[in-house]
């Protein structure tokens, strides 16, 4: 019997103890990150089990129904929204939080804030819930430097300030990413123990990938860089194979196919968004952040993505996202057209 390879199996590191490890590392830490994580991971725990009973959602009347108690049943986006506000603010470690189901910024009591912001989607491509395609929840952590009353300003910052950022997925496993800075891991959760357990230490993107990724469907209103791309994928010139076309439509499925085996992920400007479609504080700048850890790229069409500085709460940017060499090409294709003009 190998004993060595079965304490290696039940030596689990979970998510609390991988971030209490950290953690550790710097002695003046005083703990607020690790539990500000502990109260996402149980957002998402919970939105993944409502998401595993959408499916019986019409046969059970769980959405849009009056239940027996006189309360309408929630849709599972709202439902999800609320979960991580209640779960973020009772953390006690929030000062600023910003969802995308909400119009305005909410601010904090004072008795339960803290020094974080979180931009976050409390459940990206919920449009998909109904055919069964994986969604997910975005978030990006911002860390107030000196204690004053929380502003707007606090969180309109250039996704290169913010401190942590992840999702996690909603899928055949339910998958939660997560970059603090250095490097990226991955952790999947088990039903049996109720803990994400980590499966994907030090995720690297493939320094060149065999697949891009875009809605094909916008094509006749594209920019000229992106239409070049896209031919260069199908019809290369070098004599090198066509690359694969993979779109889901739920962005967190589709970064999350991008990081792990490489290629490119787009959602350009196009005539009909001709500022891009993708929100940038809670979907452009998590993406770009864990993208660049995991040594990739992320580009707007016009600068680095984590560079933005966004003006507004819901502003939103075009994305390019992916493997190095690959956004360098598409880099390359926008700096030629600079110049032609």
């Amino acid at each position: 019997m190998d004993h060595a390879a079965d304490a290696h199996r039940t030596d689990l590191m979970t998510i609390t103890r991988f971030v209490l490890n950290e953690q550790s590392k710097y002695p003046e830490s005083r703990g607020d990150f690790t539990i500000l994580l502990n109260h996402i991971v149980l957002g998402c725990k919970f939105v993944c089990s409502s998401v595993n009973k959408a499916g019986l959602a019409k046969l059970i009347g769980l959405a849009g129904e009056i239940n027996i108690q006189g309360e309408e049943q929630k849709k599972l986006d709202v439902l999800s929204n609320e979960v991580f506000i209640k779960a973020l603010v009772s953390s006690g470690r929030t000062c600023i939080l910003v969802s995308e189901e909400d119009e305005d910024a909410i601010i904090v009591e004072p008795s339960k804030r803290g020094r974080y912001c979180v931009v976050f989607d409390p459940l990206d491509g919920s449009s998909n819930i109904d055919c069964g395609v994986s969604i997910g929840t975005i978030f990006g952590i911002y860390m107030v430097k000196d204690d004053h009353e929380p502003t707007l300003a606090d969180v309109l910052q250039p996704g290169k300030q913010m401190v942590a950022a992840g999702y996690c997925m909603y899928g055949s496993s339910c998958t939660l990413v997560l970059s603090t800075g250095k490097g990226v891991n991955g952790f999947t959760l088990d039903p049996s123990l109720g803990e994400f357990i980590l499966t994907h230490p030090d995720i690297r993107i493939p320094k060149k990938g065999k697949i891009y990724s875009v809605n094909e469907g916008n094509a006749k209103n594209w920019d000229g860089p992106t239409a070049k791309y896209v031919e260069n994928c199908k019809f290369p010139k070098d004599g090198s194979p066509s690359k694969s076309l993979r779109y889901i439509g739920s962005m967190v499925a589709d970064v999350h196919r991008t990081i792990l085996y490489g290629g490119t992920f787009m959602y350009p400007a196009d005539k009909k968004s001709p500022s891009g479609k993708v929100r940038v504080l809670y979907e452009v700048f998590p993406m770009s952040f864990l993208m660049e850890n995991a040594g990739g790229q992320a580009f707007t069409g016009k600068q680095r993505a984590l560079d933005l500085v966004p003006t507004k709460i819901h502003d939103r940017s075009p994305i390019f996202l992916g493997s190095y060499d690959d956004i360098e090409e598409i880099k390359a294709l926008y700096a030629a057209e600079g110049k032609e003009e």
